[in-house]
């Protein structure tokens, strides 16, 4: 009998599973399992990884400064070693997003239609395989842009391949862009999908094709300075499909006001008093009379009060995350309408692509404003921030870094590519950052022990497995 292995416990919420009482088969793998229910899960995974906080798995919140540690301030000094963040990151993404998915594929490939469905099946399974796909290109994409060059061809094919080769990150965007294509044009909203178990957008073709158009965008947009043209004609190929432009057609995850399906925020805040502001962006917010920091920050008698980035503090002494990271039902951003208007921004301001680069500018800085409930200061914010045309990078970098303050993988990608804002290192920080803020994770410690020929390759390939490695895309 064909298993299918779902590879968390959490599973459960949303898997049903034959039974059975013969005594060769494992209690704990579900033998049968549908394609539906693998997506479920794996688009709560990958909404876990985006959104955790954990020091174990995503710590971005803090190499962006947005937070620090109270006490154990390892993270905040760029030590990702000590609990083999790394290596939860690989399996994150590797097994608990892209593994299910291929399995999800395969269900669907295997599947013989019964007579009644002879006529609806083609249509529907085109559309769920390309959704399938498109899941997996935003997850290789954000292992691309940690790592470098990365297991791809061979990756999921552990039968044949148990030790798979490292592909050339360039030559795996290139792989994403064709497939991401493709996969648009094979989306029919006259075809079924997967219904409710598709929880991003419970089946709604138009917005799984303008999320695809706007992962499009993404993947131009990182491509600008390395390879300009494919980049502008990634970009042109994105605007003219339609992407995301309402926060109604964000992509993400809704949780839940129950364990285990809060959002991971709430899941780290909740019990535990571990961050607190991080100064870098508090002075920045104060300074520029930002009232978004309301949202973002709780304040301390009135006044909102960041510690140094790397040093530890008291919990009652600084701002803490703001009540959204204490909600359980917050949704997990996957990919946000003010974010593809920043990409828009950029495209107008380096290519004179898609509309005026001013007016994206505001757009985005508005939507970010109105996504945390103060649509109404986003004028006189505006007004005091207007776009500076002669450094385009300074004013988009720096105002994504404060937008995407809950996309931290995100804003992380705009800081390496625009080079703003100029975060500086903390002083505390680890030798193996060299003073800077690192620009890639290095690979997980069990890929050199158990791959190690193959991780030697794609070591040498991207000029050293260390944090200060800049990703093929990164060239300023």
């Amino acid at each position: 009998m064909k298993k299918y292995i779902i590879t968390s416990i959490l599973a459960l919420l949303f898997v049903g599973c034959s039974t059975t009482d013969d005594v060769n088969l494992d209690d704990h793998a579900f033998y049968n399992t549908t394609q539906e229910s693998l997506l479920t899960y794996s688009q709560k995974e990958l909404s876990d990884y985006m959104n955790t906080p954990s020091v174990n798995e995503n710590n971005f919140r803090l190499t962006m400064q947005y937070w620090t540690e109270t006490i154990y301030v390892n993270e905040s000094n760029y030590d990702f070693t000590n609990r083999n963040v790394s290596n939860n990151v690989w399996t994150d993404n590797y097994v608990n997003v892209l593994k299910n998915l291929d399995q999800a594929e395969g269900i669907i490939n295997a599947y013989t239609p019964t007579p009644s469905e002879l006529t609806t099946w083609p249509g529907k399974k085109k559309n769920q395989l390309a959704i399938i796909d498109m899941m997996k290109i935003y997850t290789y994409q954000v292992l691309v842009d940690t790592y470098g060059d990365i297991p791809y061809t061979q990756a999921l094919n552990i039968d044949a391949y148990p030790l798979p080769k490292y592909d050339k990150a360039a030559d795996i965007y290139s792989s994403l862009i064709t497939k991401l294509t493709a996969d648009i044009n094979n989306l029919s909203a006259s075809a079924g999908t997967f219904g409710n178990g598709d929880i991003y957008y419970k089946g709604d073709i138009g917005k799984w094709k303008k999320f695809g158009n706007s992962l499009l965008l993404k993947l131009g947009i990182a491509l600008a300075d390395v390879n300009p043209s494919l980049a502008q004609n990634t970009v042109n190929q994105a605007l003219a499909g339609g992407v995301i432009t309402l926060s109604s057609d964000n992509c993400q995850f809704q949780y839940l006001g129950a364990s285990p399906n809060e959002n991971p925020m709430f899941q780290e805040t909740g019990s535990r008093d571990d961050f607190i502001a991080g100064k870098t962006l508090v002075d920045y917010m104060n300074t520029n009379n930002d009232t978004r920091i309301s949202k973002y920050y709780t304040d301390v008698d009135g006044d909102y009060i960041g510690q140094v980035i790397g040093t530890p503090g008291e919990f009652a002494d600084f701002s803490n995350a703001g009540a959204f990271a204490y909600t359980a039902t917050t949704p997990g951003v996957i990919l946000s309408s003010t974010e593809v208007l920043f990409y828009r921004a950029e495209a107008a301001a380096r290519w004179g692509i898609g509309g005026a680069p001013a007016t994206l500018y505001a757009d985005a800085i508005t939507s970010s404003f109105t996504d945390w409930g103060v649509a109404s200061d986003a004028v006189a914010y505006i007004a005091a921030h207007p776009y500076n045309a002669a450094n385009w990078k300074k004013s988009i970098g720096e105002q994504a870094w404060v937008a995407m303050y809950n996309q931290a993988i995100t804003s992380w990608n705009f800081f390496r590519r625009l080079d703003y804002p100029q975060l500086v290192a903390p002083a505390t920080a680890i030798p193996n950052a060299d003073g800077k803020v690192p620009v890639r994770l290095q690979y997980p410690a069990a890929e050199a022990t158990t791959n190690g020929t193959n991780y030697a390759a794609a070591s040498a390939a991207i000029g050293g497995d260390r944090l200060t490695t800049k990703i093929f895309w990164d060239i300023n």
